[in-house]
């Protein structure tokens, strides 16, 4: 039996005239996909309870597709299970989050070498073009103070193209997959803090790390780009430690 389908504003792609493309999704989609989204902008705390009937006020939804959603978003270690067979929203910890920063270093430098190693005309077009992207949509966010969830969500989306054509050569699903989980990880991480802090702070620029990463990639330069996406990284997490070891941010996910 065919599950009943709703039609969604496509979560990654816009028409030629700035509109978001249509498409077809079922419910239990549509509801993993908004609760993601609040669990990712930190409108539920770490360790919350999600009550059923909570969730299903909120997204208007039944049990059914309900359940579905958070038994996947419990798969990718987003939600975790409590003793009275219910959900909670996972905890925040910073061994967790550098143990996910390291092993998506593992993962995307090797798929960063194999993804130059076979770099070609198609590859580098990509990759420039989710630059441009990325630049578009940080520009807007920036000049919007503060930014509206729309422009949030866009920037995310274009961070998230720009990461994944670094590597898109590297003809591996696997790793392409795990990235992408990875990246969640260290997203749900990276955006809360970057709620209780108006920037990075004057000793980095984000927008030149990733205009570095551009350069270094489309000249080929193997190791240096390996070498510049740790550091990227590494420089994200050591943000996000100072900004959730604060007392107040402590207090706020206590």
């Amino acid at each position: 039996m065919l599950k009943p389908r709703i039609k969604a504003s496509r979560q990654d792609d816009a028409g030629s005239d700035g509109n978001a493309e249509v498409e077809e999704i079922t419910l239990s989609e549509q509801v993993y996909r908004l609760l993601r989204r609040d669990i990712m902008s930190g409108a539920f705390a770490p360790g919350q309870s999600l009550r059923l009937e909570l969730l299903k006020q909120r997204y208007g939804s039944s049990f059914s597709p309900i359940r579905e959603a958070l038994n996947r978003l419990r798969s990718e270690r987003m939600v975790i299970n409590t003793t009275s067979r219910g959900f909670s929203i996972a905890p925040l910890s910073v061994e967790e989050m550098w143990d996910a920063c390291e092993t998506r270093i593992l993962i995307d430098c090797d798929a960063l070498r194999r993804s130059l190693a076979n770099a070609d005309d198609a590859w580098e077009a990509r990759l420039v073009g989710a630059y441009h992207a990325l630049t578009l949509a940080a520009q807007r966010a920036g000049d919007a103070q503060p930014p509206s969830e729309e422009l949030e969500e866009l920037l995310e989306a274009r961070h998230l193209d720009f990461h994944h054509a670094l590597i898109g050569a590297c003809r591996s699903h696997w790793l392409l997959d795990l990235s992408t989980q990875l990246y969640a990880q260290t997203e749900r991480y990276r955006r809360p803090a970057r709620a209780g802090a108006t920037a990075y702070g004057p000793e980095r620029n984000v927008d030149d790390e990733h205009r570095q990463l551009l350069d270094a990639a489309i000249s080929r330069d193997i190791e240096g780009s390996v070498a510049m996406l740790a550091a990227h990284y590494r420089k994200t997490a050591q943000f996000i430690e100072r900004i959730i070891s604060q007392p107040d941010t402590q207090a706020r996910h206590a």
